[in-house]
Protein backbone atom coordinates (compact mmCIF):
# COMPACT_ATOMS: atom_id res chain seq x y z
CA UNK A 1 0.00 0.00 0.00
CA UNK A 2 2.81 2.39 0.68
CA UNK A 3 4.80 1.84 -2.55
CA UNK A 4 0.90 2.26 -4.62
CA UNK A 5 0.82 5.56 -2.47
CA UNK A 6 4.49 6.42 -3.20
CA UNK A 7 3.43 5.70 -7.05
CA UNK A 8 0.60 7.98 -6.94
CA UNK A 9 2.66 10.87 -5.68
CA UNK A 10 5.04 10.84 -7.58
CA UNK A 11 2.92 10.80 -10.74
CA UNK A 12 0.94 13.94 -8.86
CA UNK A 13 4.06 15.44 -9.00
CA UNK A 14 5.41 15.04 -12.57
CA UNK A 15 1.84 15.47 -13.44
CA UNK A 16 2.03 18.75 -12.32
CA UNK A 17 5.04 19.51 -14.65
CA UNK A 18 3.58 18.22 -17.40
CA UNK A 19 0.47 20.66 -17.02
CA UNK A 20 2.86 23.56 -17.01
CA UNK A 21 4.17 22.73 -20.27
CA UNK A 22 0.29 22.00 -21.43
CA UNK A 23 -0.26 25.11 -20.13
CA UNK A 24 1.62 26.82 -22.79
CA UNK A 25 -0.53 24.79 -25.46
CA UNK A 26 -3.89 26.38 -23.95
CA UNK A 27 -2.98 30.03 -23.76
CA UNK A 28 -1.79 29.69 -27.73
CA UNK A 29 -4.76 28.01 -28.30
CA UNK A 30 -7.31 30.33 -26.70
CA UNK A 31 -6.32 33.05 -28.78
CA UNK A 32 -4.87 31.79 -32.14
CA UNK A 33 -6.89 28.30 -32.45
CA UNK A 34 -3.33 26.84 -33.01
CA UNK A 35 -1.94 23.85 -31.79
CA UNK A 36 1.42 24.59 -31.90
CA UNK A 37 3.00 20.99 -32.72
CA UNK A 38 6.15 22.13 -32.02
CA UNK A 39 6.08 23.67 -28.55
CA UNK A 40 8.52 21.10 -27.71
CA UNK A 41 11.37 22.93 -29.59
CA UNK A 42 9.98 26.36 -28.16
CA UNK A 43 10.44 24.86 -24.40
CA UNK A 44 14.04 23.94 -25.75
CA UNK A 45 15.37 27.18 -27.36
CA UNK A 46 13.93 28.67 -23.92
CA UNK A 47 16.34 26.15 -22.13
CA UNK A 48 19.15 27.13 -24.61
CA UNK A 49 18.90 30.72 -23.97
CA UNK A 50 19.02 30.35 -20.33
CA UNK A 51 22.29 28.33 -20.44
CA UNK A 52 23.88 30.41 -23.32
CA UNK A 53 23.02 33.90 -21.05
CA UNK A 54 24.26 31.99 -17.65
CA UNK A 55 27.08 28.89 -18.22
CA UNK A 56 27.15 30.33 -21.52
CA UNK A 57 28.74 33.68 -20.49
CA UNK A 58 30.65 32.44 -18.23
CA UNK A 59 32.43 30.30 -20.60
CA UNK A 60 33.46 33.43 -22.18
CA UNK A 61 34.40 35.21 -19.00
CA UNK A 62 31.50 36.79 -17.82
CA UNK A 63 30.01 35.52 -14.75
CA UNK A 64 25.93 36.62 -15.01
CA UNK A 65 24.21 35.87 -12.20
CA UNK A 66 21.11 33.74 -12.41
CA UNK A 67 18.45 36.03 -11.90
CA UNK A 68 19.89 38.49 -14.25
CA UNK A 69 20.45 35.57 -16.69
CA UNK A 70 16.53 34.60 -16.37
CA UNK A 71 15.77 38.04 -16.74
CA UNK A 72 17.68 38.32 -20.14
CA UNK A 73 16.06 34.61 -21.30
CA UNK A 74 12.76 35.94 -20.46
CA UNK A 75 13.16 38.75 -22.61
CA UNK A 76 14.48 36.76 -25.56
CA UNK A 77 11.75 34.59 -25.26
CA UNK A 78 9.16 37.53 -25.63
CA UNK A 79 11.22 38.44 -28.91
CA UNK A 80 10.88 34.55 -29.99
CA UNK A 81 7.46 34.35 -29.42
CA UNK A 82 6.73 37.45 -31.20
CA UNK A 83 9.01 36.48 -33.74
CA UNK A 84 6.93 33.52 -34.74
CA UNK A 85 3.51 34.98 -34.09
CA UNK A 86 4.71 37.60 -36.70
CA UNK A 87 6.21 36.13 -39.36
CA UNK A 88 5.05 32.39 -39.10
CA UNK A 89 1.22 32.24 -37.69
CA UNK A 90 0.50 35.47 -38.42
CA UNK A 91 0.01 35.34 -42.38
CA UNK A 92 -2.20 31.90 -41.95
CA UNK A 93 -4.81 33.85 -39.76
CA UNK A 94 -8.09 33.37 -42.10
CA UNK A 95 -6.22 30.69 -43.90
CA UNK A 96 -7.64 26.20 -43.75
CA UNK A 97 -6.47 24.64 -40.89
CA UNK A 98 -4.40 21.96 -42.50
CA UNK A 99 -2.02 25.24 -44.06
CA UNK A 100 -1.84 25.91 -39.93
CA UNK A 101 -1.12 22.15 -39.42
CA UNK A 102 1.70 21.68 -41.75
CA UNK A 103 3.05 25.16 -41.08
CA UNK A 104 3.28 23.98 -37.30
CA UNK A 105 5.15 20.57 -38.65
CA UNK A 106 7.42 22.46 -40.78
CA UNK A 107 7.86 25.24 -37.72
CA UNK A 108 8.99 21.86 -35.78
CA UNK A 109 11.47 21.04 -38.23
CA UNK A 110 13.20 24.57 -38.55
CA UNK A 111 13.32 25.16 -34.81
CA UNK A 112 14.76 21.28 -34.45
CA UNK A 113 17.59 21.89 -37.31
CA UNK A 114 18.38 25.51 -36.37
CA UNK A 115 19.19 24.49 -32.84
CA UNK A 116 21.22 22.39 -33.71
CA UNK A 117 23.14 24.80 -35.96
CA UNK A 118 23.24 27.57 -33.51
CA UNK A 119 24.31 25.19 -30.16
CA UNK A 120 24.84 21.90 -31.60
CA UNK A 121 23.63 18.48 -30.36
CA UNK A 122 25.80 18.09 -27.80
CA UNK A 123 24.30 17.98 -24.25
CA UNK A 124 25.35 20.73 -21.78
CA UNK A 125 24.74 21.23 -17.68
CA UNK A 126 21.56 23.25 -16.74
CA UNK A 127 21.55 25.82 -14.19
CA UNK A 128 19.90 24.04 -10.94
CA UNK A 129 17.32 27.06 -10.05
CA UNK A 130 15.54 24.85 -7.64
CA UNK A 131 17.40 22.81 -4.80
CA UNK A 132 18.27 19.15 -5.32
CA UNK A 133 17.19 16.36 -2.66
CA UNK A 134 14.05 15.19 -1.02
CA UNK A 135 11.78 15.90 1.71
CA UNK A 136 11.07 12.54 3.81
CA UNK A 137 7.53 12.37 5.09
CA UNK A 138 6.85 9.72 6.81
CA UNK A 139 7.20 7.04 4.75
CA UNK A 140 7.01 8.72 1.79
CA UNK A 141 9.54 10.50 -0.36
CA UNK A 142 9.18 13.64 -2.09
CA UNK A 143 11.52 15.14 -4.50
CA UNK A 144 12.08 18.30 -3.91
CA UNK A 145 12.19 20.32 -7.03
CA UNK A 146 9.29 18.30 -8.20
CA UNK A 147 7.08 19.60 -5.43
CA UNK A 148 8.33 23.46 -6.01
CA UNK A 149 7.81 23.19 -9.34
CA UNK A 150 3.87 22.08 -8.90
CA UNK A 151 3.28 24.15 -6.23
CA UNK A 152 4.26 26.69 -8.89
CA UNK A 153 2.35 25.17 -11.55
CA UNK A 154 -0.39 25.71 -9.70
CA UNK A 155 -0.18 29.19 -8.50
CA UNK A 156 0.56 29.88 -12.49
CA UNK A 157 -2.76 28.48 -12.67
CA UNK A 158 -4.24 30.63 -10.37
CA UNK A 159 -2.85 34.02 -11.79
CA UNK A 160 -3.57 32.84 -15.07
CA UNK A 161 -7.21 31.87 -14.94
CA UNK A 162 -7.57 35.10 -12.70
CA UNK A 163 -6.15 37.45 -15.26
CA UNK A 164 -8.32 35.69 -18.42
CA UNK A 165 -11.43 36.24 -16.48
CA UNK A 166 -10.63 39.01 -14.24
CA UNK A 167 -8.69 41.77 -16.01
CA UNK A 168 -9.41 43.35 -18.81
CA UNK A 169 -6.68 42.32 -21.45
CA UNK A 170 -7.28 39.08 -20.47
CA UNK A 171 -11.41 39.18 -21.20
CA UNK A 172 -9.92 40.92 -24.62
CA UNK A 173 -7.73 37.30 -25.33
CA UNK A 174 -11.34 35.67 -23.91
CA UNK A 175 -13.12 37.59 -26.47
CA UNK A 176 -10.74 36.42 -29.32
CA UNK A 177 -10.67 32.85 -28.20
CA UNK A 178 -14.50 32.95 -28.41
CA UNK A 179 -14.78 34.51 -32.26
CA UNK A 180 -12.25 36.71 -34.18
CA UNK A 181 -14.95 38.56 -35.82
CA UNK A 182 -16.87 39.19 -32.85
CA UNK A 183 -13.58 40.80 -31.21
CA UNK A 184 -13.21 43.21 -34.11
CA UNK A 185 -16.86 43.91 -33.92
CA UNK A 186 -16.19 45.13 -30.26
CA UNK A 187 -12.98 46.74 -31.15
CA UNK A 188 -10.37 44.26 -30.12
CA UNK A 189 -7.35 44.01 -31.71
CA UNK A 190 -7.17 40.33 -32.19
CA UNK A 191 -3.49 40.95 -34.08
CA UNK A 192 -2.55 42.09 -30.97
CA UNK A 193 -4.47 39.40 -28.66
CA UNK A 194 -2.71 36.78 -30.72
CA UNK A 195 0.94 38.13 -29.92
CA UNK A 196 0.33 38.39 -26.60
CA UNK A 197 -1.39 34.66 -26.43
CA UNK A 198 2.53 33.69 -27.92
CA UNK A 199 4.60 35.53 -26.04
CA UNK A 200 2.61 33.86 -22.92
CA UNK A 201 3.03 30.25 -24.66
CA UNK A 202 6.65 30.90 -25.26
CA UNK A 203 7.57 32.11 -21.53
CA UNK A 204 5.31 29.37 -19.87
CA UNK A 205 7.07 27.04 -21.90
CA UNK A 206 10.77 28.33 -20.46
CA UNK A 207 9.42 27.99 -17.20
CA UNK A 208 8.81 24.80 -17.46
CA UNK A 209 11.95 23.80 -18.89
CA UNK A 210 13.28 25.29 -15.55
CA UNK A 211 11.04 23.10 -13.71
CA UNK A 212 11.53 19.57 -15.83
CA UNK A 213 15.50 20.31 -16.51
CA UNK A 214 16.92 22.41 -13.25
CA UNK A 215 20.15 20.88 -12.32
CA UNK A 216 20.01 18.29 -15.33
CA UNK A 217 21.05 18.23 -18.75
CA UNK A 218 19.91 19.95 -21.28
CA UNK A 219 19.73 18.38 -25.16
CA UNK A 220 17.23 18.69 -28.67
CA UNK A 221 16.03 15.25 -26.90
CA UNK A 222 14.17 17.17 -24.30
CA UNK A 223 11.85 18.53 -26.92
CA UNK A 224 10.05 15.01 -26.57
CA UNK A 225 8.05 16.75 -23.31
CA UNK A 226 5.73 18.69 -25.66
CA UNK A 227 4.65 15.27 -27.07
CA UNK A 228 3.45 14.34 -23.59
CA UNK A 229 2.08 17.40 -22.83
CA UNK A 230 -0.05 17.60 -26.05
CA UNK A 231 -2.29 14.69 -24.55
CA UNK A 232 -2.42 16.63 -21.22
CA UNK A 233 -4.13 19.77 -22.95
CA UNK A 234 -6.30 18.19 -25.17
CA UNK A 235 -7.48 16.08 -22.03
CA UNK A 236 -7.76 19.09 -20.27
CA UNK A 237 -9.50 20.96 -22.72
CA UNK A 238 -7.66 23.03 -25.28
CA UNK A 239 -9.66 26.37 -23.70
CA UNK A 240 -9.12 25.80 -20.14
CA UNK A 241 -6.10 26.85 -18.01
CA UNK A 242 -7.33 25.28 -15.06
CA UNK A 243 -7.74 21.83 -16.82
CA UNK A 244 -4.61 21.03 -17.95
CA UNK A 245 -2.56 20.74 -14.54
CA UNK A 246 -5.98 18.90 -13.70
CA UNK A 247 -5.17 16.61 -16.57
CA UNK A 248 -1.38 16.36 -16.37
CA UNK A 249 -2.29 14.98 -12.90
CA UNK A 250 -4.44 12.13 -14.66
CA UNK A 251 -2.00 11.67 -17.10
CA UNK A 252 0.70 11.66 -14.49
CA UNK A 253 -0.50 9.18 -12.12
CA UNK A 254 -1.65 7.29 -15.16
CA UNK A 255 2.06 6.81 -16.52
CA UNK A 256 3.59 6.12 -13.28
CA UNK A 257 1.25 3.59 -12.15
CA UNK A 258 1.81 1.99 -16.11
CA UNK A 259 5.65 2.71 -15.23
CA UNK A 260 5.62 0.59 -12.13
CA UNK A 261 3.15 -2.21 -12.69
CA UNK A 262 2.94 -2.66 -16.86
CA UNK A 263 6.46 -1.77 -17.78
CA UNK A 264 8.18 -4.21 -16.67
CA UNK A 265 5.76 -6.87 -18.26
CA UNK A 266 6.12 -4.56 -21.37
CA UNK A 267 9.54 -3.72 -21.93
CA UNK A 268 9.18 -0.59 -20.61
CA UNK A 269 6.36 0.08 -23.94
CA UNK A 270 3.35 0.57 -21.69
CA UNK A 271 4.18 3.83 -19.74
CA UNK A 272 5.52 5.28 -22.86
CA UNK A 273 1.84 4.67 -25.09
CA UNK A 274 -0.53 5.66 -22.34
CA UNK A 275 -0.77 9.20 -22.83
CA UNK A 276 -1.38 9.06 -26.65
CA UNK A 277 -3.44 6.19 -25.60
CA UNK A 278 -5.62 8.67 -23.96
CA UNK A 279 -5.41 11.13 -26.11
CA UNK A 280 -6.64 9.05 -28.93
CA UNK A 281 -9.56 7.83 -26.89
CA UNK A 282 -10.47 12.25 -25.91
CA UNK A 283 -10.24 12.94 -29.29
CA UNK A 284 -12.89 9.79 -30.22
CA UNK A 285 -14.87 10.05 -27.16
CA UNK A 286 -14.95 14.17 -26.04
CA UNK A 287 -12.83 16.02 -28.90
CA UNK A 288 -13.91 18.99 -26.81
CA UNK A 289 -11.63 17.55 -23.53
CA UNK A 290 -13.27 17.20 -19.53
CA UNK A 291 -13.23 20.99 -19.30
CA UNK A 292 -13.20 22.60 -22.84
CA UNK A 293 -15.68 24.76 -24.56
CA UNK A 294 -18.61 23.04 -26.18
CA UNK A 295 -19.59 24.93 -29.03
CA UNK A 296 -23.38 25.15 -29.81
CA UNK A 297 -24.62 25.70 -33.28
CA UNK A 298 -28.42 26.96 -33.85
CA UNK A 299 -29.75 25.64 -37.49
Amino acid sequence: MIKFLQVLIDGTLVGLVYGLVAISFVVIYRASKIVNLSQGEVLVFGALFLWTFTFGMKAIGFNVPLWLGLLITIAACIAFGLLLERFVFRPLIGQPAFAIFMASIALLVMLRGTAQLVWTAETRPFPAFLPAGALQLGPFVVTTKLLIGAIFTILLTIGLHLFFTRSRRGLRLAAVAEDHNTALSLGVSVRGAIAVAWILGTVVATFGAIVFLSGRIVSLEVAAIGFKALPVALLGGLESIRGAPLAGVLIGIGEAVAMTYLDPLTNGVASNVLPFVVMIGVLLIRPQGLFGWKKIERL
